[in-house]
């Protein structure tokens, strides 16, 4: 499921009036540690410090016009889309009721509470919290926000339009894939603008789904996604996310918990920015493809900062 170049730009107008351009930085550390010309898009930098806030302010947007006597929305999360969804609500003046599986991140939990959202903790992983909030939909009679959709790769998509705008001949583009829009959003973007720049997609070792799937060329899931990545925690690909990964990527990068906690410590030490699992996954992949990217001008999608304290201590320190 891909959006088009006047989706993209409707999408962009209607982020502008809620967010500035996130911050778009050729760091001379972190390029003389991937010896490359590195520009990452910081979107651990939106007002809820990751990128799926676009997406949900355009979900949002377009389900209220749709249904203005909307009496309330439900989603599943493990934080970041939680946010945006709790965000967009408010902003909307809409209920929000957010599911998140059982020993979610504490911190994102305060914040989706502190954005307005009513939380509850049901299941063991993403998709169990999915299938429970969607049944409490139809129960409670509240419209079910989906974590993939058109309107979400739309919005998500502003940031690949963002960073083809300022640097317009990227080689490459690292994109982290938890469900899809946020790639599915890059791929739209790129072909929108018409870039040669290759979409390389980055999942985790322990959520491979997405991995197996495209070098399958079919959708494959896994019985488990145990990876402290928490935005890549997924283990069943939405369908039309992977039919447009499949046509749209040059490959799909599958990195280890130890190679992201490395990469979140080089955000630190190359650039003092805070990086969640997810949002260092991008680093990661290019750290793994450092040879064959040399000299090449790349972006990394930096996409959310959303890490526990004791969780980012332990990694500082356990290099």
């Amino acid at each position: 499921m891909l959006a088009d170049k006047q989706s993209i730009h409707a999408a962009a107008e209607l982020v502008a009036q809620h967010m500035q351009p996130t911050p778009q930085i050729c760091w001379p550390l972190l390029s003389a540690r991937c010896g490359a010309e590195v520009w990452v898009k910081h979107e651990n930098h939106t007002p809820i410090g990751a990128f799926k806030v676009r997406g949900g302010l355009i979900y949002m947007d377009e389900l209220t016009r749709r249904r203005p006597d909307v009496p309330g929305v439900i989603t599943a999360t493990r934080g970041n889309h939680g946010q945006s969804v709790a965000f967009a609500a408010r902003a909307a003046g809409v209920r929000a009721i957010v599911v998140v599986p059982q020993g979610n991140s504490r911190e994102k939990n305060a914040a989706m509470k502190a954005l307005g959202a009513e939380l509850i903790e049901h299941g063991r992983d993403f998709n169990e919290s999915l299938e429970f909030a969607k049944e409490q939909a139809e129960a409670r009679g509240l419209e079910f926000f989906p974590s993939f959709d058109s309107a979400l790769v739309a919005g998500v998509g502003t940031y690949t339009a963002e960073s083809l705008t300022a640097v317009p001949d990227l080689d490459a583009i690292y994109v982290p894939i938890g469900l899809g829009s946020g790639i599915c959003g890059a791929i739209s973007a790129r072909d929108a603008l018409g870039s040669k720049a290759d979409v390389v997609g980055v999942v985790a070792e322990n959520a491979s789904a997405y991995a197996l799937s495209y070098d399958a060329g079919k959708l494959i899931a896994t019985n488990s996604a145990d990876t402290f990545a928490d935005g890549l925690a997924v283990r069943i690909p939405d369908p039309q996310a992977l039919e447009a990964i499949l046509a749209g990527v040059a490959r799909v990068v599958t990195v280890s918990e130890q190679e992201m906690k490395a990469a979140v410590r080089y955000y630190y030490t190359d650039t003092h920015n805070l990086a969640e699992g997810a949002g260092a996954a991008s680093l990661a992949a290019l750290m793994q493809e450092k040879e064959a990217m040399a000299g090449r001008k790349v972006g990394l999608v930096l996409s959310g900062g959303n890490i526990d304290r004791d969780l980012y201590l332990d990694i500082l320190t356990d290099g």
